[in-house]
């Protein structure tokens, strides 16, 4: 089973908010996620806040844009101190050279491509995308070959084929699995989800906690109950 490392999302709507979990988690996690909700909100701010309680930052804010202004925005957020940043894989082969490039000056910031939204089944993505689409794990793969050929370090992909992206991408991109979701916990708006260990199974890296976290009961306890499945 792959070592993985559990991200906590803030998906909250104040930095107060946000420093508050942080600190409830304390050393039970050193890795969080800011989003489109909390970054709108509080700005670089909050990133800066979250390193200086000594956590890593997933910015999570998945730009999409012509090249050029992709560029200049992961040169900015690659500055603030950010571990990982997303953009989304459909932008393209020059969209995604020009992510890695914005990226390249601060050397500890790793660019990740988005491939389909946990949130998305084939029949949802199909819509979307104005064609049939026989199963989600062909697309997930179609995007991975793009972002490993424009040296993109990472994709962003449902548990469910992380396995798939592994084994056909290892060394050449790492997996973030969202979605994840505690042994009989409530799916709410997810379509592909699976559990911590059946994230590290399945090879992923990193592995994103959102509500099955911050909206348990105990936080603490739950991030202990994740840390136990992975161990």
């Amino acid at each position: 089973m792959t070592k993985a490392t559990p991200i906590v999302a803030l998906d909250v709507e104040t930095m107060r908010a946000a420093l508050a979990l942080i600190d409830e988690l304390g050393d039970l996690c050193r890795f969080y996620k800011i989003g489109s909700e909390l970054y709108s909100a509080e700005g670089p701010a909050v990133v800066r806040a979250v390193l200086e309680r000594g956590g890593q930052v997933f910015l999570d804010l998945k730009f999409h844009d012509i090249p050029n202004t992709v560029r200049g925005a992961v040169r900015s957020a690659a500055s603030l101190g950010a571990r990982l940043l997303t953009v989304h894989a459909s932008g393209g082969d020059a969209m995604l050279r020009a992510a890695v490039e914005g990226a390249a000056a601060a050397t500890s910031c790793e660019v990740l491509a988005v491939s389909v939204l946990t949130s998305l089944d084939a029949a949802a993505l199909g819509a979307a995308w104005g064609r049939p689409i026989a199963d989600v794990e062909t697309e997930v793969v179609r995007l991975a070959e793009l972002a490993a050929g424009a040296g993109v370090h990472g994709l962003v992909c449902s548990g469910r084929e992380a396995a798939a992206v592994r084994d056909r991408f290892e060394g050449r991109l790492m997996t973030v699995v969202p979605g994840v979701r505690l042994s009989g916990g409530d799916r709410q708006d997810q379509a592909r989800v699976v559990t911590p260990r059946q994230a590290a199974e399945a090879g992923a890296r990193y592995l994103v906690l959102g509500r099955a976290v911050t909206a348990a009961a105990s936080p603490r306890a739950a991030m202990s109950e994740v840390l136990s499945d992975l161990s």
